[in-house]
């Protein structure tokens, strides 16, 4: 049988609960440095509206033969990219900050930019550089957290591998167009 003299006792439990009710989710044991975590998750907040955005833009502007798969993999990764918005929105909030949706400050937060792109081939070069960018950037977030903030962490995990996801899309995309 393990040893669960690590784990606090349920009186204890009960009694730090009962503390400061009012900052909801974040109990005395939350780790990390919160304000910190609330500006890095809005810079990635800011970071999926642009590319939801641009997304959103090439998923209208998508012309040419191939143009009409193209067009729905943006509308997905779009539609993704909104999915992750809110999600990281919403921890925002559990933390006790406030989502910056202020449309003046997106771009200077965003990691990524937004960058239209003349051609189909080009509007998907651009969104695969955007893709690079969260990646690495997301990867860089999950680091900083670590243990201290399991939940941060493992949201940012997620969206880091559907990111991964959306850079190999968009290579497919790239290789079938290049044939």
């Amino acid at each position: 049988m393990a040893n669960s003299s690590f784990l606090t006792d349920v009186k204890t439990l009960r009694e730090r609960a009962r503390q400061h009710i009012e900052q909801g989710a974040v109990t005395p044991g939350y780790k990390a440095d919160r304000a910190t975590v609330v500006k890095l998750l809005n810079e990635a907040l800011a970071t999926e509206i642009v590319c939801v955005l641009r997304y959103k833009r090439h998923y209208f502007m998508a012309s040419g033969i191939n143009a009409q798969s193209v067009a729905q993999e943006f509308l997905e990764h779009a539609n993704d990219e909104q999915m992750h918005a809110d999600r990281i929105a919403e921890r925002i909030v559990q933390l006790g900050g406030e989502p910056d949706l202020s449309p003046s400050g997106l771009q200077s937060k965003s990691h990524s930019e937004y960058v239209e792109g003349e051609s189909l081939i080009d509007m998907i070069k651009e969104d695969l550089v955007a893709e690079r960018i969260a990646i690495d950037s997301y990867r860089e977030i999950i680091e900083y957290v670590g243990n201290a903030d399991p939940t941060t962490r493992g949201l940012m995990e997620e969206v880091l591998a559907n990111e991964e996801n959306h850079a190999d899309d968009l290579v497919n995309l790239l290789q079938d167009l290049g044939r």
